[in-house]
């Protein structure tokens, strides 16, 4: 993934220094494709776009690992929490790899600096009198001695009686309870039964802090123009009024709380999780603060699906300004919608969708994914995921329209017919006049790729790069470029061709943030190096063909992109639309069944080449019988026989 790039990036004076996060994903499940587009994805677009664009710019995410769900999921595995939360890192770091998300790191929240920063921050809160603390009552279990989160009780349901209820919600009813209104409640770890204690907790005072929230919040949504969901959502949260809200929890796996008596109690998730973005780029680089504590100097942009907003938009922010340090403050919040799978909900528990770790079985690139997902990213209301229109964004858009575009230039110029891949002379600076409209379409179209970016619209920012591969074949068909033009018009079709391998180029670049291997595969046809971005500057005076000279000798063409077969929409479909585990038996079953029919064909080789062997023996027996060798040929044909019998034929 570059999940780890080595050089330590840090902000420059004086240049625009961009800090990107994305939502933690939680750490103990695998990320379907919905969660995917809404946060990693995303601010890998925008990532690879600001550092396309040569700004320091630093990307920051990890798992999230503490908290309630990860004790009971690991009670449910038989493991500890730390060996679930090492299993499923990997398998997130893994899943994000394979669709080339590249962080600058992708850390985890069990560390020291994570430790350090998040008790600094409570201790600061609690000097500047912004945390209260209350008593309340809760289940405790008095033959492991702890008292129980709400997920650590389980009993029947007082609504629908269904007895395998957890202390927060009914997973049959879907009613969410208190673990004190279940009946015959038991503990989840030992199946005792629970008796009610007092507890003591710490609040952090929101309703203190809400009038600073709000002028933060209405000076960053109109300075770093928020997503629409964001701001509506932040307002809503504001205008209900902030409450005081508990951050600590009768907890062992989490951030020890720094007080007397809140020895066996440890921060609440919410609170601790998004002080994960500082505490992992202190795991990047010692200078972390130079990211996090200089807000004249840099940008915060912060991408998340909508459920995430409260914490982002005023939790966090609210802890930030609490402290009264000079923290850089959020600039631009992306909160997406949902994406949808074929007209219902991605499902973890019933399986129910694309998950990532098995979107590559379908044989599909990375690249492809990518450009689906963030064609349909959710930025103004839900999406949905459908195979027909996934398939046909690959063959219709990928195929015919960009793939097409670089293929037919590249293989032209490469042709013995045409220029033997060398570029023909042209001058950028006295093209005909034909390209004029031409080059101002470009120009244009990349002004608005800017402003789409630049603004944060990722969707808009695809539907613009493949407009400029579109201008590009306009551009060939309106010149009838081809042997002929060639052959009777030399200097028009070299003005097309340098004009058209240079648009190719620009348009790797455009492309790059979106579609990294296409853009890698791009310039390794055209033998350049990777092409910045330009800027607005560089646009003012109308984009020319001057980046590859007349000379240059351009690589081999490859294909970008290969056709998908219309069928495979029902195949997935059916294959994706069933529960998980029994996509993972039938994978098992037919994985078993091979390795059966494959071990019969090796014993049934094994037992043929055995018998030829024995065959072998006697002819040799009554051969040397008759020379009067027999012990000596008998003994070094038995080792023949036994080798062959003992090895196992290699499967084709």
């Amino acid at each position: 993934m570059g999940t780890q790039n080595k050089e330590k990036i840090l902000p420059k004076p004086g240049q625009r220094n961009i800090l990107i996060t994305s939502a933690l994903p939680y750490v103990n499940n695998v990320p379907h494709l919905g969660n995917i587009v809404g946060s990693v994805l995303s601010a890998d677009v925008f990532s690879r776009y600001n550092k396309a664009r040569g700004r320091p710019t630093v990307y920051v995410c990890g798992t999230d690992e503490y908290g309630t769900a990860t004790e009971t999921r690991a009670l449910e595995e038989g493991v500890t929490p730390e060996e679930l939360c090492t299993k499923y890192h990997k398998i997130h770091a893994d899943v994000y790899e394979w669709f080339e998300i590249n962080f600058d790191i992708f850390g985890r929240t069990p560390t020291r600096q994570h430790k350090e920063i998040s008790q600094d921050i409570f201790l600061k809160l609690h000097k500047k009198g912004l945390l209260a603390e209350h008593t309340n009552t809760q289940p405790f279990c008095e033959k492991h001695g702890k008292f129980l989160a709400d997920r650590f009780v389980e009993g029947e349901c007082p609504k629908c009686h269904y007895n395998d209820a957890r202390g927060d919600q009914c997973d049959k009813c879907g009613s969410l309870l208190d673990p004190l209104d279940l009946i015959n409640p038991r503990c989840k770890v030992d199946g005792a039964t629970p008796v009610t204690r007092e507890t003591k907790h710490t609040y952090l005072r929101l309703d203190e802090l809400q009038p600073r929230i709000e002028e933060f919040a209405k000076k960053s949504m109109k300075e770093g123009a928020w997503s629409k969901s964001a701001e509506v959502i932040t307002e809503a949260w504001l205008k209900q009024g902030l409450k005081e809200r508990g951050i600590t929890r009768d907890l062992a796996w989490g951030v020890p709380v720094p007080l007397p008596g809140y020895e066996n109690k440890v921060f609440y998730v919410w609170f601790e999780a998004c002080i994960g973005y500082p505490s992992i780029t202190a795991n990047y680089t010692d200078e972390w603060e130079k990211w996090w504590k200089d807000p004249d100097n840099v940008q915060l942009y912060q991408f998340l699906g909508k459920d995430n907003v409260p914490f982002h938009a005023v939790i966090f922010p609210g802890c930030q300004i609490g402290t009264e340090e000079k923290w850089t403050m959020l600039h631009h919040l992306s909160a997406t919608e949902y994406l949808n799978y074929e007209n219902g909900k991605f499902s973890k528990s019933r399986g129910i969708g694309v998950f990532g770790n098995n979107a590559r079985e379908t044989g599909v690139p990375p690249d492809v994914w990518r450009y689906y997902l963030l064609k349909n990213r959710p930025e103004a209301g839900d999406t949905q995921f459908e195979w027909r229109s996934f398939i046909d964004a690959n063959n219709s858009e990928l195929l015919a329209k960009l793939g097409n575009f670089v293929n037919r230039i590249i293989k032209l110029v490469n042709s013995p017919k045409a220029y033997s891949g060398i570029i023909p002379d042209f001058d950028p600076n006295n093209l005909p006049a034909s390209l004029a409209p031409h080059l101002e379409e470009v120009t244009e179209l990349t002004k608005q790729y800017l402003a789409d970016l630049e603004a944060v619209r990722l969707r808009a920012g695809i539907n613009t790069a493949m407009r400029l591969a579109e201008a590009g074949n306009g551009l060939i068909q309106a010149h009838r470029l081809d042997n002929s033009l060639i052959a009777n018009e030399p200097q028009v079709a070299a003005a097309v061709v340098g004009t058209v391998i240079n648009l190719i180029y620009l348009v790797s670049a455009i492309f790059e943030p979106y579609l990294p291997a296409t853009g890698a595969s791009i310039r390794k046809q055209l033998d350049v190096p990777f092409l910045l971005i330009p800027s607005e500057e560089d646009l003012e005076p109308g984009w020319k063909p001057s980046y590859i000279k007349p000379g240059h000798k351009i690589g081999k063409a490859e294909y970008l992109f290969t056709k998908i077969d219309d069928k495979k929409a029902d195949e997935w479909r059916d294959y994706f639309g069933g529960n998980q585990a029994e996509r993972q038996k039938k994978k098992d079953e037919e994985a078993a069944a091979a390795a059966k029919k494959q071990a019969q064909k090796e014993k049934a080789k094994a037992k043929k080449a055995e018998k030829k062997a024995k065959d072998k023996t006697a002819d040799g027996k009554d051969s040397k019988t008759k020379s009067g060798g027999v012990e000596e040929e008998d003994s070094t044909v038995k080792k023949v026989v036994d080798g062959v019998s003992q090895v196992s034929l290699p499967s084709s």
